[in-house]
């Protein structure tokens, strides 16, 4: 009897990109290995998407859709910028990869083009020059990409190191800092003693840094008026 083929179709090759993403990381993503987790041959996926980079843009249009599907648009510049920052943080903390691919890609589909828009609109009603406004949506949007992108990479190393050596190497880095003179390295041995190196990724975190690039901008919109 002939072996039936597996059912796939654009939103089952979308779901296991996800899935391939989260399992592997984007360095070790190819349309080989996604034709293999899908049971077909490779060239049947180009039926659907004529190329990764095709596919890509079509994750990052996914990403693009939830964001704005999230991200409430009620109030002023500050509170809309505030919101789409958590919007934003929130969809891509969900989907693995998904801050690289929104980094390799270009707002050349639909909801990719929306999602662009909608953040230029939240600085509209500011009295700043649109290079400016597109300054802000643009340091605010790469504050947040990076922001998730470093926690990400942060709990991948921490996942490897567990996995290769059983545990994390604390010790090991007392010892170092310990050995090393109060001008090389004494305010990072207290903050690193203290715990201050564990609020990295923390809403708290995110929070103040957000806080800072808002605060930025209202004085720049305030030295404007004055």
């Amino acid at each position: 009897m002939k072996k039936q083929q597996p059912q796939i179709s654009e939103d089952k090759i979308l779901e296991t990109s996800w899935e391939l993403l989260g399992d592997e990381g984007i360095e070790k993503f190819s349309m080989r290995r996604l034709a293999d987790r899908l049971g077909i041959q490779a060239p049947s996926l180009y039926w659907y998407f004529k190329s990764k980079q095709h596919l890509y843009q079509h994750l990052a249009n996914q990403i693009s859709k939830m964001i704005l599907n999230e991200f409430q648009s009620d109030g002023d510049w500050k509170v809309q910028m505030e919101g789409l920052a958590i919007s934003i943080r929130s969809v891509l903390c969900r989907y693995p990869c998904s801050t690289q691919l929104m980094m390799q890609t270009l707002p050349h589909e639909p909801d990719m083009i929306r999602f662009t828009n909608r953040m230029l609109l939240c600085m509209e009603s500011t009295p700043l020059e649109q290079e400016q406004k597109l300054q802000g949506v643009l340091t605010l949007v790469n504050y947040v990409f990076y922001f998730v992108l470093d926690n990400y990479e942060h709990q991948r190393t921490i996942s490897v190191m567990l996995k290769n050596q059983g545990e994390l190497p604390g010790g090991e880095m007392i010892q170092l800092l310990d050995s090393m003179s109060e001008t090389e390295a004494g305010l990072f041995r207290r903050m690193h003693k203290g715990g201050l190196f564990e609020m990295m990724g923390t809403d708290g975190a995110f929070e103040f840094g957000l806080k800072l690039i808002l605060s930025g901008i209202e004085q720049v919109i305030k030295e404007q008026e004055n």
